[in-house]
Order: structure tokens, then C-alpha cells, then sequence
């Protein structure tokens, strides 16, 4: 263990604050290198566990261990990556190298790897870090990769895939969304990219618009995967294949904390199948027993709504209201895999006397409001509980009754 290393585990729970303004007690200690490392260590414990525990690695940007990948998503990409070169011996370039989290999960898979990254600092520790990963087959370069430099860049190496993840900060710090607005700009590269290999893939912000991005991007975009992690939707991931010219399949992917030891909750949709889902199955008055199904991130951001109808088996409690509901206790198991499940417990029309009643029984629990005149906020207030654990209660429109209670508890 170098005494940079020794230090960041010694100082591991310090306040990094004091630790740089008594920078003086320790001579030849490089202070505000430990202190990017004891800050990033904090936030890679939860995210890529297989690296907090490495004590040899050094994090020289705190911003890369916000930004990088975590263990589920990392894998999640490498097995996609693999599918898409459907081979064993592929080569993939990651012109994005950053922390190098995503390199690392792709070399698992892929014969070689190229790590570019344009920050000096990131590429000298990604090189160091490889190493005490025991990691060989990835290959370090520092370029700015622009339409002057790709050529140079991926001509040697002779990738199958090229991977992205754009940087969407301004030079101001500022959060950008728009494609364009990212570093580097996909639209400006996408050309020179395919010259040298057939396929892209590209890790975009959640926030991202699937619609509009692959307008964007073009007839080339063949797979969108919305992945979700943690009750949170983390990245869109766009497959570009040069070869392709027909509509995109869309994704809803829910990771398990567990991955990859147990499946992930996957749903592959085209919006052309959407539009033509039955969006008139909705469900009269839910019934006590019955069980209420609200979907995971991934699936809301994806936009399949309707067509979960017909192929999970359920009933839409309202037309803009996407909760639904099945009184089948297998399907019900199923359905945890994309999302939440509670049982119903009672339903009632929403009305004074009801929420003062509910208010009563369960004074203290969670509560939901979707779709009706007045916010979560103000529906716990006019329930008068307080959080808890006695029930879950979602104040929801329903097409056929109205505004409704509904009182559940997680199945």
C-alpha cells in the first residue's frame, strides 16, 4: 500500500475540510488528491462495491465517482455489449473513459478494451487502477475525441462497438439534456464513428426524451433500454447499428440490487404496438383482495401504458391515471419483478367523511396522490396521518367512479 493509499484509509471517515486546512501536519502527502479520494470512496461504497473495497485505487475527480456507473448498470451494459458483437473475441472502444467503471465491466466480457479519456489526471489513475484490478486488456489513450481525432484514435485499435457517455455538464457546470448540448456532441461524430465500426452505444440522461433523442439520431437507432435501479430510472442506453433502417424496440429494464445473481425485470415493447394497445380495459371499482399494481421507473419513463394491459394481464384504474389492477395472486408475484404491488385492503369513493374515517384506522402511513385535484401533500394533510407503517393509502382517478381512496398495504 503506497502512503497516499495508507493516508485516504486511514482518513477514510474524516472531515476532508479540516483535513486540507491542517494540510501542514502531513508533509508529502498530496492533500487534495487524498481528499478526492476519501470523498469518492464515499460514494463508490454503494455503487461499485468491488472498487471501494480495493484500497490501491485513487480517484483523482470527485465528479467521476458521482458520475460513473454502479455495479448492476456496469454489468447490464457489458452483457448488451456482448450481445450486440455476438462473439467472443469482440473490441470495444469507450471514448469516454472518465473513472473507468464502465471499461472494467466491459473487459469482462470483450477480448480488448480502449480506455480514451481527455483529462490527464483520469487516465494516469485509470492506468494504475487497471492494474491493481489485475485488469490487462484494456488499453489507455489520451485524446479529446472530436471528427479531427476519431480516425486516429479508432483506426488502430479496430473496434466492433464505440461506447459514449457524453459528458452533460456545460463548461459553466450547468446540467444539460438536449444531445447536442453534451461532450461530445453525437450528432457532429455520429459519421466519422460509423466509418470505423458498425456499431454505437451511447449512455444518455434519464431525463432524455426517447422520442425526440431517436429522431435525433436517426434511423440507425435500434434498441432503447430505460434502466431503473434502486426505485430510480438511472440512464437511457441507445444501440445504433449502421445496418439498421426499421423502428426501435424500447426496454424497461428494472435491476435487482442483487444483480447479476438474480434476473432483472425486463419489458421489450415498439411504440407502434403502444398505440395499438386496448387502452379501454379500465377497471370499475377496485375491490378489497384485488391487488394493485404501480409501475417502476423504467416502465413510466418508457412510456408503455397501455399495452401492459394486454400483456401482463392487468386493467388501467383511469386513462391518465397508470396504476391497474389484477385479482390474480400469481400474476401479481410477476408483476414485482417491473414494479410495486400492494394489496387492497379497502376502496371507497374520496370524500370528507372517507378521509376522516381513513384517517381514524390508519393514522399512520405513507399516502399517493396521482391524478386528482390536490397533491400529496395536501391529501395527507386532509387524512391527518402521519408516515407509518399501517397502510399505504394512493388517493387515484378513476375513470368509472370518480375520484377514489384506496387503502393497501405492500404484498
Amino acid at each position: 500500500m503506497t502512503e497516499l493509499t495508507a493516508f485516504v484509509q486511514e482518513h477514510l471517515n474524516d472531515d476532508v475540510t479540516r483535513l486540507i486546512l491542517d494540510r501542514s501536519r502531513w508533509q508529502g502527502i498530496d492533500i487534495e488528491l487524498a481528499a478526492a479520494c476519501i470523498e469518492s470512496r464515499k460514494k463508490l461504497k454503494n455503487k461499485v462495491q468491488e472498487w471501494y473495497a480495493n484500497p490501491e485505487l485513487v480517484f483523482p475527480i470527485r465528479l467521476s465517482a458521482e458520475q460513473c456507473s454502479s455495479t448492476p448498470t456496469g454489468h447490464y451494459k457489458a452483457e448488451i455489449a456482448a450481445r450486440i458483437a455476438d462473439k467472443d473475441d469482440f473490441r470495444i472502444a469507450d471514448l469516454t473513459g472518465g473513472l473507468g467503471v464502465d471499461s472494467w465491466f466491459f473487459s469482462k466480457k470483450a477480448s480488448e478494451v480502449l480506455y480514451n479519456e481527455m483529462q490527464i489526471k483520469l487516465c494516469q489513475a485509470a492506468k494504475h487502477n487497471f492494474a491493481s484490478l489485475n485488469c490487462h486488456n484494456i488499453q489507455i489513450s489520451n485524446e479529446i475525441a472530436s471528427a479531427e481525432t476519431i480516425d486516429g484514435i479508432l483506426s488502430p485499435f479496430k473496434p466492433d462497438i464505440v461506447y459514449l457517455d457524453p459528458a452533460r455538464r456545460s463548461e459553466s457546470g450547468k446540467k444539460v439534456f438536449l444531445i447536442e448540448e453534451c461532450t461530445p456532441d453525437i450528432l457532429v461524430l455520429k459519421d466519422k464513428l460509423f466509418s470505423n465500426c458498425r456499431h454505437i452505444l451511447l449512455k444518455l440522461s434519464p431525463m432524455a426524451d426517447i422520442s425526440m433523442v431517436c429522431s435525433r439520431l436517426g434511423s440507425s437507432c435500434r434498441e432503447v433500454h430505460v434502466i431503473a435501479t434502486g426505485g430510480e430510472c438511472k440512464e437511457l442506453l441507445v444501440w445504433m447499428d449502421k445496418e439498421w433502417n426499421d423502428e426501435y424496440s424500447i426496454s424497461a429494464v428494472e435491476l435487482p440490487a442483487a444483480y447479476p445473481s438474480s434476473y432483472p425485470g425486463i419489458f421489450t415493447f415498439r411504440m407502434s404496438e403502444e398505440k395499438a394497445g386496448n387502452s379501454e380495459l379500465y377497471v370499475p371499482m377496485p375491490q378489497e383482495g384485488a391487488f394493485l399494481f404501480e409501475p417502476g421507473k423504467a416502465l413510466m419513463k418508457s412510456g408503455c401504458f397501455n399495452l401492459i394491459c394486454k400483456t401482463m394481464g392487468v386493467r388501467k384504474i383511469g386513462r391518465s391515471t397508470h396504476f391497474y389492477i389484477t385479482e390474480d395472486y400469481q400474476q401479481a408475484q410477476r408483476l414485482k419483478e417491473f414494479g410495486k404491488i400492494y394489496n387492497i385492503l379497502t376502496c371507497s369513493p374520496l370524500n370528507k367523511h372517507v378521509l376522516k374515517e381513513t384517517g381514524k384506522l390508519y393514522p399512520h402511513s405513507e399516502v399517493t396522490a396521482r391524478n386528482i385535484p390536490m397533491d400529496t401533500d395536501t391529501l395527507r394533510k386532509k387524512i391527518g396521518a402521519t408516515s407509518g407503517d399501517d397502510a399505504h393509502i394512493f388517493g387515484l382517478k378513476s375513470d368509472h367512479q370518480g375520484n377514489i381512496l384506496l387503502v393497501t398495504e405492500p404484498l
